[in-house]
């Protein structure tokens, strides 16, 4: 599935097309979105000023505090009832972020994800098995309606329990992975664990996604499972997996323009950077109904090519993504706010505690321990209400990040400080 129609504009028609649509875009936004009505009208700006790309720089930025604040649907440009699906994910301030999916959204974006699986070399021949999480995050279902759209068959296997992973991987002669790397990694250990030569199973393709990794990781990954590896991107709050994904070439992840408008900014000065240079990425969206972005600073730090790829594709390459320029953290694919999980901790405390997110590897697999300072009486003959309290904390920042942590209670001041604070967070994965 390669739609050269799009796929492979010169690039003075894939910039009339995105004029095009973000003229559109905006004049919904304007109708429709108070919040976008507010900053326009502040600004002094009309979308009718809005008459090249170059004047994308005037408008404001969208930040995930502005989604979080707009719980549950401030976001949303059209009737609740045109809206089929809802997704959410954790937020940086009290909400969690909500975004929703027309059926045009949704068939938008199994399109984007077929590109991507058909770029790396996916066909309806593939058996493709999708150990992301289904659920209120985005997770699988992008890859799943895209692989569905091509004609290959979907193994929605979903997270966790390897061995039956495995199992299924062997049995049903899967082709595709589509996995965290650090999942994937597992898979291959518990192979190990298990006997099962990787010559044995019938892959030959693999996706990876939701968490940085380099080139070290993908040689590993493709050594030990015999597939090559393909970097993919997506975030919740614009579409979920399809945004970008590498070709056969594996220079840079072809960005869909069509559907999605890319700058590089200086994470400071919000100055535009040139291609090439390494910065954070902010996306303004060109067809989604549902929720229409305008600038959204993504917090992810890449940089972007323009140069020709040898595919034919002309769509601007990403880099790998190669941090955050924000303090969230990744762990098992989820993006974590270390000041979210203080706000859980001082809702559930009656006040605002000492705590600290640790972040640490054992084996493939990441774990997220958080220690809160409490008072020393818990420590004294009371080991029933010290259970107690950690199956609390536990459970309710599970439901509100996506992770489930290690609770650690430590008595004040054990915490170490540096001056008159201490670290939010520390990650020892090197």
């Amino acid at each position: 599935m390669f739609e050269s129609q799009y796929e492979a504009m010169e690039r003075a028609e894939i910039a009339q097309l995105q004029l095009e649509r973000l003229q559109s875009t905006l004049q919904r936004v304007y109708r429709n979105v108070k919040f976008y009505r507010k900053k326009f009208d502040q600004a002094g700006l009309l979308p009718e000023d809005f008459q090249s790309l170059e004047d994308l720089g005037r408008l404001p930025f969208t930040t995930k505090e502005d989604l979080s604040n707009s719980y549950p649907y401030g976001m949303f440009a059209v009737p609740l009832r045109e809206v089929v699906r809802i997704h959410s994910s954790s937020g940086s301030v009290g909400n969690p972020m909500v975004v929703g999916y027309t059926c045009r959204d949704l068939r938008n974006w199994a399109r984007l994800a077929a590109r991507m699986l058909a770029a790396a070399g996916v066909t309806k021949d593939d058996v493709v098995q999708i150990t992301f999480n289904y659920g209120l995050m985005t997770g699988g279902f992008g890859v799943h309606y895209g692989a569905e759209v091509l004609g290959a068959s979907v193994i929605p296997t979903g997270t966790g329990n390897t061995f039956r992973q495995v199992q299924i991987m062997r049995d049903y002669r899967t082709t595709t992975l589509v996995a965290t790397p650090s999942y994937a990694l597992v898979i291959a250990d518990k192979c190990q664990e298990i006997g099962l030569d990787p010559k044995d199973l019938h892959l030959r393709v693999g996706f990876m996604g939701g968490e940085p990794w380099g080139e070290d990781r993908r040689r590993e990954i493709e050594e030990r499972l015999l597939l090559q590896a393909f970097d993919l991107y997506g975030l919740s709050e614009a579409m979920g997996p399809g945004v970008a994904g590498e070709c056969e070439y594996r220079q840079g992840m072809h960005l869909n323009e069509d559907h999605f408008l890319p700058e590089i900014i200086d994470p400071v000065t919000t100055a535009p950077l040139q291609p090439g240079e390494i910065g954070e990425l902010v996306i303004t969206t060109l067809s989604k109904e549902a929720v229409p972005l305008i600038r959204f600073r993504t917090g992810d730090k890449c940089s972007l090519t323009y140069e020709p790829c040898p595919c034919g594709r002309t769509f601007a390459r990403l880099s790998r993504i190669l941090g955050r320029t924000d303090e969230v953290i990744i762990v098992k694919g989820v993006n974590i706010f270390p000041q979210r999980v203080g706000q859980i901790l001082a809702a559930l405390q009656g006040e605002a505690p000492v705590y600290q997110l640790v972040v640490g590897r054992e084996g493939r697999q990441d774990y997220l321990e958080v220690r809160v300072e409490v008072r020393e009486s818990i420590f004294f003959d009371r080991m029933v209400a010290q259970r107690q309290l950690i199956n609390q904390l536990s459970h309710k920042l599970a439901q509100s990040i996506g992770v489930t942590p290690r609770v650690k209670l430590v008595e004040p001041n054990t915490i170490v400080r540096i001056g008159e604070t201490s670290p939010l967070v520390i990650d020892q994965r090197g």
